[in-house]
């Protein structure tokens, strides 16, 4: 099994969403074939807790024009490390030092690299 076509479509929105907010360190992995709970999570990571919120608040109102709305949402409080449950895709929003303390994409190394956009960015100009 791999992720639907409807999880590839919120997860490179929500990608281009993240990058045009200026995210660092973009990647989507389909966990599919591990968990029965979601197709796919996308990982990204942002210097401080304001951007952080900006990132997410992009990416719902982007998603929420495709009619997704979050099942949950956990830790926009802190801004540290905000977590959307969309059921299809997961979006984890980091910053930098959470993202390099818990390092998730070594979780799902073995886990498929869902190809983004060519115009979904680092966030650093790259």
């Amino acid at each position: 099994m791999t992720a639907t076509a409807h999880a590839l479509e919120l997860v490179r929105t929500a990608a281009q969403a993240a990058s045009d907010k200026l995210a660092e360190n973009i990647m989507a992995f389909d966990v599919s074939e591990q968990l029965v709970i979601t197709d796919a999570f996308l990982l990204c990571s942002a210097p401080n807790d304001r951007q952080v919120k900006a990132i997410v608040d992009e990416i719902e109102d982007r998603l929420r024009d495709l009619g997704a709305k979050p099942l949950r949402r956990e830790g926009e409080r802190d801004g540290r490390w905000v977590l959307i449950d969309y059921a299809e895709i997961v979006v984890h929003v980091q910053h930098e030092e959470e993202r390099s303390f818990y390092a998730l994409e070594r979780l799902w190394r073995d886990c498929p690299l869902i190809e983004l956009p060519s115009t979904v960015t680092s966030g650093r100009g790259e």
